[in-house]
């Protein structure tokens, strides 16, 4: 059972989490106890609802048993099967004033929720989550993590400091009072990624704010595989320039970036056989963000101790931009 912080809200009042899920019949008992026993702000309750994307790994037989042991939780059918119909659809499904989306291959501290709470109602923004935090892990999954907290890898982007607080362009997840997030229309479903991102967007150019608390701390699983980390990005960089041509909105530096490398890296390879110069620009290029990489690894896997992780680490860094640029530039 969960239990109260002692800091009570202004008024009592019901939270809900909405979680998409599919095939996550491995992990969805542990998921659902973990949320079931946060610590939740005195004169609240909590529901859970799980859109179901149709498993077939015996996820639903799960789910149906949770919720039968516990009233808190239900689920609901996502038969689109993809992220933003999920959210949508649990969405619809919930009632509280309060709404938080959570991840089943996300851990979070206990007083996540709370402190979602206590940041909206602090802050008064309209949307407010934590720092992307990526649990700790070795081998390929380890260097990975690295990649994704590092500065290079992110491009600076606010949402990785994990120290930061204060209003960014996104955040993790999210937390919102539902008649704002029913206000503002909800996930947009033709996003199978970056739905996130947009939401935000939507939010900050509609007068809202998207506000980052460091004291909201969750520990995000990143990919096992540097295939897996590839495709990842690729996605991300693909569906980031639907959001920009929805918007009408020029990319960003931190966007434009990883395009404008794979663009450059192309055309020289293009001009090579014409054009000899070329290939030495080629070839310096490519050694420039080498050993921009393999700096960058060493600030969190110094070669000497971790040569392996240093490479890993190196090699993840490449993973996500080649990845993002190559799917911006499809």
């Amino acid at each position: 059972m969960s239990t109260s912080m002692s800091t009570p809200t202004s008024t009592p009042m019901k939270l809900s989490v909405i979680v998409p899920c599919r095939n996550e019949a491995a992990h969805i008992d542990a998921f659902v106890a973990s949320v079931l026993a946060q610590r939740l702000p005195a004169g609240t309750t909590l529901e859970v609802v799980v859109a179901d994307g149709r498993s077939d790994d015996g996820t639903r037989a799960r789910l149906e048993a949770l919720a039968a042991a516990d009233a808190r939780l239900r689920w609901v059918d996502n038969p689109q099967r993809i992220t933003p119909t999920a959210l949508n659809r649990a969405l619809g499904a919930a009632s509280g004033e309060i709404v938080l989306r959570m991840d089943v291959h996300t851990t979070y501290a206990d007083d996540y929720i709370a402190q979602c709470v206590a940041a909206l109602e602090g802050t008064g923004a309209t949307c407010v989550g934590g720092p992307w935090r990526t649990a700790a892990a070795t081998g390929r999954a380890g260097a990975i993590a690295a990649a994704f907290g590092s500065r290079f890898g992110s491009g600076g982007a606010a949402s990785r400091r994990l120290d930061y607080s204060g209003e960014v362009d996104t955040v993790y997840l999210g937390a919102w009072r539902r008649a704002e997030l029913l206000r503002f229309g909800g996930f947009d479903e033709a996003l199978v990624r970056n739905q996130d991102d947009e939401l935000a967007l939507r939010i900050v150019r509609g007068g809202g704010r998207v506000w980052q608390s460091a004291a909201i701390r969750s520990w995000y699983v990143p990919r096992g595989s540097f295939t897996e980390l590839f495709r990842q990005f690729w996605q991300y960089g693909y569906w980031k320039m639907a959001v920009l041509r929805k918007h009408r909105l020029p990319a960003s530096p931190r966007h434009l970036v990883p395009f404008a490398f794979v663009a450059a890296l192309v055309a020289l390879a293009l001009a090579a056989p014409w054009w000899p110069p070329a290939a030495w620009a080629l070839a310096a290029l490519l050694a420039s963000y080498a050993l921009a990489a393999l700096g960058a690894a060493a600030a969190v896997a110094p070669p000497w101790r971790q040569p392996a992780r240093w490479l890993g680490v190196a090699w993840a860094l490449g993973c996500m931009h080649f990845g993002y640029g190559l799917g911006f530039a499809r």
